[in-house]
């Protein structure tokens, strides 16, 4: 499903049990310069990732300053974030001249701990090439290094290298629970392009030879996919970035499963499987 950009006056864009991907959670909050913004959700741990701008977090007593320091656009600086337990009070400050917040959640019934995650703590890693026109940067928030601290969310950003190209392929998808061939995570995207009056495609391949459906993605686009192979692509001469969110049913490792008729790919596109390695 694609849910254009809109002003959402910081309500949420993927609420809880949304009726497609209930195991993700996505609010959008923007704010100036001393303003704050609370919210408390009974059946979701979340992270907090400024866009832009800078904040402070408060949350089980503990206060994380100067969370941010992107300046512009996504492309500005390295994310931060804040781990904020399931059923747990937040309150976001605005410590810049304005900020844009993404808050990115995921189902877990425990009450876990609150941490900040620091622009030196990022998991990362780049695979592809320009040759296949998969040349792509992932920045994990909430990756595996931070298996033992987190409940079912994983949280990340993706960039594009250089400009044009897929990404997403080999064409996979993670709609059911079958171990250990895949599971089920619920994913949620929001997507950046440089310049901003870039855009792409979102596709989405319900069944292994049958046409699917395809979204028209602009800046500010976000896309919800709850079952079916879902590669994207970006116009040649434009930068693509998403911020992705994925909530897992019975586990927080995702285990994807490529499209048979695409695996060979899996062994001539470099570094894909460490790629794959990092969502656990």
């Amino acid at each position: 499903m694609h849910i254009p950009p809109f002003d959402n006056e910081n309500r949420a864009i993927v609420g809880e049990n949304h009726p497609l991907v209930p195991l993700t959670y996505f609010n959008i909050v923007k704010l100036t310069r001393g303003q704050i913004f609370d919210y408390r959700l009974g059946a979701y741990e979340t992270c907090v990732v400024p866009a832009t701008g800078t904040v402070s977090v408060d949350v089980a007593g503990q206060t994380f300053d100067g969370i941010g320091h992107r300046t512009g656009d996504v492309w500005g600086g390295e994310p931060e974030g804040v781990y904020v337990p399931t059923d747990t009070p937040a309150r976001l400050t605005c410590r810049s001249d304005a900020a844009e917040v993404f808050v990115a959640g995921a189902r877990f019934a425990e009450t876990l701990t609150p941490f900040a995650v620091r622009a030196d703590q990022l998991d990362c890693v780049q695979y592809g090439s320009d040759e296949t026109k998969t040349h792509r940067k992932i920045k994990h928030i909430l990756g595996a290094q931070y298996h033992d601290r987190v409940g079912r969310l994983l949280v990340s950003e993706l960039f594009t290298v250089g400009a044009g190209g897929w990404s997403g392929f080999p064409s996979h998808k993670h709609d059911t629970d079958r171990l250990p061939d895949e599971t089920r995570h619920d994913e949620t995207y929001n997507f950046r392009f440089k310049p901003d009056h870039g855009s792409g495609v979102q596709m989405l391949q319900r069944e292994d030879g049958k046409p699917g459906d395809a979204y028209h993605i602009v800046d500010g686009s976000t896309i919800c996919i709850d079952k079916g192979y879902h590669p994207c692509a970006v116009l040649p001469g434009y930068e693509m970035y998403y911020f992705t969110i994925l909530g897992g049913l019975s586990q927080r490792s995702l285990k994807q499963y490529f499209q048979p008729s695409h695996s060979d790919q899996l062994h001539t596109i470099p570094g894909i499987m460490d790629m794959v390695a990092k969502f656990k």
